[in-house]
């Protein structure tokens, strides 16, 4: 069975929904093991609760983030995995990491790309004042969350939302395509190839599968 690693910092609840729909199998495959870099993240608690191997490499012991990303890379590959998923992971990767599993890296991210790339993003739609916020789903290049878009989902943001409110609405989507997309790239229907998201040996147009209007 194809072998998927995730990468974590945080509560894990994306990991939950990929944890479920390789239970379900809504994806043929399974999770070799998680990784993070917060020794208290509860990622890791799910993933143990879900009996699934757990990996803490703490950025403190090493002296750059490329040593630091090749003693990770050095571990990730004990798993052998044919995908990585980054599912709230919160380290920039380095050059070196990114290239070494060039086409196997998907991240996830709280906004419609190329909007509002990096940090507080639903603080950013809400003082914008924008009518529509969501996620995308990317292959991870160098260019930080610039890769190529494979699926977004968008949601309405109300004159009323609080943060928490627009966290949580995108959430929902979040936790339906992720697992999707990883089913797909699971099934060999998923691929990057010349810096493009490919899909059936389609390419992709700029916003990914699903276009948002």
């Amino acid at each position: 069975m194809k072998s998927i690693v995730v990468l974590i910092s945080g509560s894990g609840s994306n990991l939950q929904a990929i944890i479920d729909a390789c239970d379900s199998e809504q994806i043929d495959g399974t999770i070799s093991a998680v990784f993070s870099n917060v020794p208290e993240a509860y990622g890791l608690v799910r993933a143990q609760q879900s009996g699934i191997a757990t990996e803490v490499v703490e950025p403190k012991y090493f002296s750059s983030r490329t040593d630091y990303d090749l003693a990770l890379a050095d571990t990730i590959d004990r798993y052998k995995p044919d995908l990585i998923v980054l599912a709230g992971y919160m380290r920039i990767l380095s050059p070196v990491f990114v290239n070494r599993y060039a086409g196997k890296l998907l991240n996830i991210h709280p906004s419609l790309l190329p909007k509002y790339p990096g940090l507080h993003t639903h603080s950013q739609a809400l003082s914008n004042g924008d009518k529509q916020h969501g996620a995308t789903i990317h292959f991870v290049t160098e260019e930080l969350d610039g890769g190529p878009i494979i699926l977004q989902a968008a949601v309405p943001v109300l004159a009323q939302d609080s943060e928490a409110e627009l966290i949580k609405r995108v959430q929902v989507e979040e936790h339906r395509i992720y697992p999707l997309v990883v089913s797909w790239f699971m099934d060999g229907r998923l691929a990057m190839r010349d810096g493009k998201a490919w899909m059936d040996n389609q390419p992709l147009p700029p916003q990914g599968y699903a276009e948002v209007g």
